[in-house]
């Protein structure tokens, strides 16, 4: 073998039962309670081992951009508005410099694959996928990137952003995006989109249902046409602010429809929170939907970051574990086996989203592991615990060294 992960704490195991995990050519080979070799290892030491964590829906292209433009003076917050200034000018290097410093960041946070969506345009043209597919290509041996390429500033209302994407799919891109929030033909661009997605046979994640009130919601028409299409485990809307306005009855019809129709939701704490009721100066709604709710329904849910540094957001470390901690606060998440989910959201349930057959710590998985300065999935969504170390493909590519205390022994005495 030619790596150990010794005194593992595995998720799904009780407390105290812990294993060693030996790596041999970048894939798991074996768990056991002890595993006799020779072969380097490292000591967990009872701490939480699990696969790498997923960002599943992320923009490294927009990562940082307040390095680029100020956030707007007013209250109101428009993707397309703020970037329409500088877009025309902005280069690959630019967008590849801000996106690798946010990279780096998630890969220090545990994190080791990552949904990235990548807006293409007549104005950007193809410059943002290229920068993104060739940060793919540079940090391969330490994350697995899945380009999404999608339409920002509209599509039937945009001419030449259709041939963009098409370009962008026969480049490999393995999802393909949406936001009918700013296209002039909402549900034009979604029918084109499904349409697309059948033609490449790729999956489909959008930007869906952003708003002041539950009405109008696009994801009856994105079930429905997942069910035509038969596209089901291969959709997923993202945001979803409006469940977050409707009473839970009505919530529970749209989540029950979504679940019979296999359409997974992802919320995205940090920027609706941020965004929602700017036009309020009391009782603000937060615009957050109950992902723990969702999944009592049967809906498959994930946890992401959106956006990091931005107008949209301007703050964020590309913690994972902050980002569930953050929707367990809002959602008042409290209960042991809660918490657990809120971390299956940003781990086990991230990786249904993608699709991956091959995702955690398993005999024959790849050796994609992160060991949490925790003793439990739901004491480190609660204590937002940081990694300590990353493996991928069993080659460690990440060590944080755990803080401590420095005892000052004479210093004490002379207080």
């Amino acid at each position: 073998m030619d790596q150990i992960i010794r005194r593992a704490q595995l998720p799904e195991r009780p407390a105290g039962q812990l294993v060693d995990i030996g790596i041999e050519a970048g894939s798991i080979v074996a768990i056991d309670t002890h595993i006799s070799t020779d072969a380097p290892s490292y000591d967990a030491a009872g701490r939480l081992v699990c696969g790498g964590l997923i960002e599943s829906h992320i923009h490294l292209d927009k990562g940082r951009l307040l390095d680029v433009v100020p956030a707007p003076a007013d209250r109101q917050t428009n993707p397309v508005r703020y970037s329409a200034g500088f877009k025309s000018g902005i280069s690959t290097a630019d967008i590849y410099g801000r996106a690798e410093r946010t990279l780096r960041e998630s890969l220090l946070h545990g994190t080791t694959r990552i949904r990235t969506h990548v807006e293409v345009d007549p104005v950007i043209g193809m410059r943002g996928f290229d920068a993104i597919e060739r940060l793919a290509r540079d940090y391969r041996w330490a994350v697995d990137i899945d380009l999404c390429v999608f339409p920002q500033d509209g599509l039937t209302n945009v001419p030449g952003t259709d041939k963009l994407l098409i370009e962008g799919l026969r480049r490999g891109a393995k999802v393909l995006g949406a936001a009918p929030r700013y296209d002039s033909d909402a549900h034009g661009q979604i029918r084109r989109i499904f349409a697309l997605a059948r033609e490449f046979d790729v999956d489909i994640d959008m930007h869906l249902d952003v708003g002041t009130t539950a009405q109008d919601l696009d994801v009856h028409l994105v079930a429905d046409l997942t069910e035509e299409y038969r596209l089901g485990g291969r959709v997923t809307v993202g945001h979803m602010a409006k469940l977050s306005l409707m009473p839970p009855a009505e919530m529970a019809k749209v989540a029950q429809r979504l679940a019979n129709v296999g359409v997974a939701v992802t919320v995205l704490p940090a920027t609706d929170l941020f965004l929602m009721g700017r036009n309020h100066d009391h009782a603000i709604p937060r615009g957050v939907p109950d992902a723990n709710c969702l999944i009592h329904h049967g809906v498959n849910c994930s946890l992401s970051t959106n956006n990091v540094l931005n107008p949209s957001t301007p703050y964020g470390d590309c913690s994972l574990i902050r980002i569930a901690n953050l929707h367990a606060n809002i959602l008042q998440v409290n209960k042991p086996d809660d918490l657990q989910e809120c971390f299956e959201m940003i781990t086990t349930r991230s990786a249904r989203i993608l699709n991956l057959q091959n995702y955690g710590i398993k005999v024959g998985n790849p050796g994609d592991i992160v060991v949490i300065d925790s003793q439990s999935p739901d004491r480190a969504v609660a204590e937002i615990r940081r990694p300590l170390t990353v493996f991928k493909n069993g080659i460690q590519t990440v060590v944080c060294e755990p803080g401590r205390i420095v005892p000052q022994t004479n210093l004490a005495d002379m207080l």
